[in-house]
């Protein structure tokens, strides 16, 4: 099922007629409406006049995250607020936050768009929609009620945690799609298996998994661990939240909704945008946001693009997977670590649980990398050699992968803390 077949499957030379249309409109809005996009195309010389066609995106300028801080919380709206009907903002983890107001139709779109993604997955209106990500601030929650009730779909909004909750409504109003971050569906079946349940004693069909990056390997766990099958949607609240993409049933990339978000990939080091598979950094420009559209915002995830037309009818724009993110890069005695490079190792290994950690020190002028990992109970049954044997192994696939020395500490099951949102993996101590 294709929810916007006109939006979806329209060609390649019908989109960038699309496309150039509502770039030249959002340029000409911000420009006369937000101070600060006046202020550096100005200084770039240029006018709205300069931009006739999507091919002209690269004449604009960028945006980035310290520019929504520096103009918090409502510098780069180009509507008033009385136009405002919700507003989400960022956690702020690493800084002041960010604020995000939505008009009447920014939400109409955003409904739209995770309808869409909705059916990418295999959803129907048919289908009962259990929403675990957290409602409130973070889009996730609303984002995917939205969509789903958009879609004409039963939602239970359960938001995330009180996980007991979770199966037992699992169990008893047989949810058929699950959303929620991957994280928290890892903890899930887990809780799951713990209650003694199986996937059988569930009626889950789909799951729909966003807001942190995740392996192929933790997506096979999932999906053995809820008896589904695992969808990547992507999304970030400075842009609109769940939604932007998503991947269909051939499971080699996620659909953007490029009829409103227009996809850039980058090189990290000139920041000119790369050709088809190459991977870089992703910057999204809005086509059709009023509230507070953003131009070429670098989103510092690391993906690639693709315009071949899809097996599943899409003629959009895919972006693969997100490999990482360029600001979560770890820089250890000189070597570029990204978390997923260690969480895909560890769970190729049998014994391994899909729980670990990554410590980051420094011991004088040495950087030191450890990561713990959690391995099935039954292991610290046995000998010493044999969990010996499991710490070896481990550690030479993860010093041939890294190319630097790792520790490795192998702890019993349940002693990492879980997560019920975004899953924290990495302990910085340089940083602390």
């Amino acid at each position: 099922m294709i929810w916007n077949e006109h939006a979806e499957c329209m060609s390649r030379d019908e989109m960038a007629t699309m496309q150039s249309e509502r770039l030249k409109d959002t340029v000409t809005r911000v420009y006369h409406k937000v101070p600060f996009y006046r202020k550096k195309m100005q200084e770039m010389g240029i006018e709205p006049g300069d931009i006739n066609s999507i091919e002209d995106i690269a004449k604009l300028p960028f945006t980035t995250k310290q520019d929504l801080r520096e103009n918090y919380p409502f510098g780069l709206c180009s509507a008033p607020i009385s136009e405002f009907v919700r507003i989400h903002a960022s956690s702020g983890t690493t800084g002041k936050p960010t604020a995000v107001p939505h008009t009447r139709k920014d939400l109409d779109v955003f409904a739209e768009c995770v309808a869409r993604a909705i059916c990418c997955s295999g959803g129907t209106p048919d289908d009962i929609v259990q929403v675990s990500y957290g409602y409130g601030l973070f889009t996730g929650g609303l984002g995917l009620h939205d969509g789903a009730t958009r879609l004409g779909a039963a939602v239970i909004p359960i938001s995330g945690g009180n996980t007991n909750n979770q199966i037992t409504l699992m169990k008893d109003f047989k949810p058929t799609i699950l959303g929620c971050t991957p994280s928290y569906a890892m903890f899930l079946a887990e809780a799951l298996s713990d209650a003694g349940y199986t996937p059988d004693d569930i009626n889950l069909k789909i799951g729909i998994f966003g807001a942190e990056p995740w392996s192929r390997e933790m997506k096979q766990k999932i999906e053995e661990g809820l008896g589904i099958t695992a969808h990547d949607i992507y999304g970030l609240s400075e842009i609109m939240g769940p939604g932007i993409s998503n991947s269909c049933f051939v499971q080699d990339g996620l659909h953007v909704a490029e009829d409103h978000f227009f996809p850039e990939i980058l090189d990290p080091d000139t920041l000119k945008p790369v050709e088809d598979g190459i991977a870089g950094e992703l910057a999204f420009t809005h086509l059709t946001k009023e509230a507070m559209p953003l131009l070429r915002y670098r989103t510092r995830d690391l993906s690639s693009l693709t315009h071949a037309a899809c097996e599943c009818g899409r003629n959009n724009a895919k972006m693969g997977r997100i490999m990482g993110r360029s600001d979560d890069m770890l820089i250890i005695r000189g070597v570029n670590v990204f978390p997923s490079q260690i969480e895909s190792v560890l769970l190729e290994v049998p014994e391994v649980k899909p729980q670990y950690m990554i410590i980051v020190d420094r011991q004088g002028t040495m950087d030191t990398l450890e990561v713990q990992v959690e391995i099935d109970d039954k292991y610290f049954s046995d000998e010493i050699a044999e969990l010996e044997n499991i710490q070896r192994k481990i550690k030479q696939r993860l010093d041939s992968v890294l190319r630097i020395n790792v520790k490795i500490s192998l702890v019993e099951s349940k002693t990492i803390e879980r997560s019920q949102g975004k899953a924290k993996r990495v302990i910085d101590k340089r940083k602390i």
